[in-house]
This record gives C-alpha cells, sequence and structure tokens, in this order.
C-alpha cells in the first residue's frame, strides 16, 4: 500500500492592496508568504505522528507552499522536491480586477468554464492527477508528502468523490463525509493506493 499525503499548505499573507510590482499577478500569486500564523501552524502540523517517517516531499513552486513544506523536511531530514505541476490553478489575467465576480461558482460548476488564457477545473484535475501518479510510482509501498493549494486539490478529489457546491463543498467519498465547507489553510488529506494504483481510501486528518 502507498500513503500519499495531501496538504494545503498553511495560513498566506495575501494583501493585495500592499502590493505594488510590474509583475504579472501570475507571479504576484507565486510569491505570496506566509503570515506569522502560518509560519505556527506550518511549524504545528510538520511535528504530528502521521507526518513523520516520509520517504520524500514535494511542493508546488509556489513561495507558501514550500514555506509550508520546509518545516516538515526539517522533521524528517528529507530534501524538498518542486513540481509546478501541483501549482494552484491559473487564472490567466492581469490583474485582479479582471477576475468576474462569479468566477470561482462557475468554475465549482462547470468544467471547462476558465478566462481565455487561464485553466478549466479539469485541465488542472488532469495534470495534478498525472503528476500524482508519478509520485505514486516513485514511493511505492512508502509515504510521502505533496504541499499544494486549495482549488486544485479541491478539483483532484473530485476524481474519486461526490462533491457539491452551494457557497462552499460538501465532499463525500463513498458514504464518508470528507469536508463540509472549504479546504482550510493548512489542511491535509492521506490517500491510500494499491499495487495498480487504484484509490483504496481517503482519510482527512485533523489535529
Amino acid at each position: 500500500m502507498t500513503t500519499i499525503y495531501l496538504m494545503r499548505h498553511s495560513k498566506a499573507k495575501m494583501d493585495k492592496e500592499y502590493i505594488n510590482t510590474n509583475e504579472s499577478l501570475q507571479l504576484e500569486n507565486e510569491k505570496f508568504v506566509l503570515s506569522v500564523e502560518g509560519e505556527e501552524l506550518a511549524k504545528k502540523y510538520s511535528k504530528i505522528k502521521e507526518l513523520k517517517n516520509l520517504n520524500m516531499i514535494y511542493s508546488s513552486n509556489y513561495v507558501r507552499a514550500m514555506a509550508t513544506a520546509k518545516y516538515v523536511c526539517e522533521v524528517n531530514k528529507k530534501p524538498l522536491y518542486i513540481d509546478e505541476d501541483f501549482g494552484e490553478r491559473r487564472f490567466g489575467i492581469n490583474s485582479w480586477d479582471e477576475l468576474p465576480k462569479e468566477f470561482f461558482s462557475n468554475q465549482a460548476l462547470d468544467e471547462d468554464y476558465k478566462m481565455p488564457n487561464g485553466e478549466s477545473k479539469k485541465e488542472v484535475r488532469e495534470r495534478m492527477y498525472k503528476a500524482l501518479i508519478k509520485v505514486i510510482k516513485q514511493n511505492k509501498d512508502k509515504k510521502a508528502l505533496i504541499v499544494s493549494h486549495g482549488s486544485a486539490m479541491m478539483f483532484l478529489l473530485e476524481k474519486w468523490c461526490d462533491v457539491t457546491y452551494d457557497e462552499g463543498y460538501v465532499v463525500y467519498h463513498g458514504n464518508k463525509l470528507l469536508l463540509d465547507g472549504v479546504i482550510n489553510a493548512p489542511d491535509l488529506f492521506k490517500f491510500q493506493f494499491d499495487d495498480n494504483n487504484t484509490l483504496v481510501s481517503i482519510d482527512r486528518i485533523t489535529l
């Protein structure tokens, strides 16, 4: 059995009104750092029993994800592997002002909805799953952690789960309620896969 932990990054400082750069929105989004509270929460999560004795640790290329993963790396004395395929969904716009008011609900309800240069829910799920399979193959019968992002994780969960949306998500895997609301920052899910890379179980791990 291969165990993969999928974790959303800890709380970030995303005060857009304090940002004044000439960088693209995508770069700004990638560079948001953890808040002081986020750093403390990341440290706390890194010490839980479930995240000890990991074989490998992965993160998206976003600063807030790498900053969350670094604490788990320190506890496990393991290096961090960066894979941009675990990044958040790309909006495909130049500024936050261009984002339609109903963007998030539209994308939650429509597999193919996206901005002209952005990613749809379906496209995010496909790249996340492809990257996940690579991680599974690299960690057969072992344990690994991936630090990713809320929407990207939710879209991936829809591959196996019954997900409904109404100003929040309700997620069932079989008869098990995994989530009612939103994926927290941080939040942790445990996936177990058999020798054929078939999902056997999903659990949400709480402190």
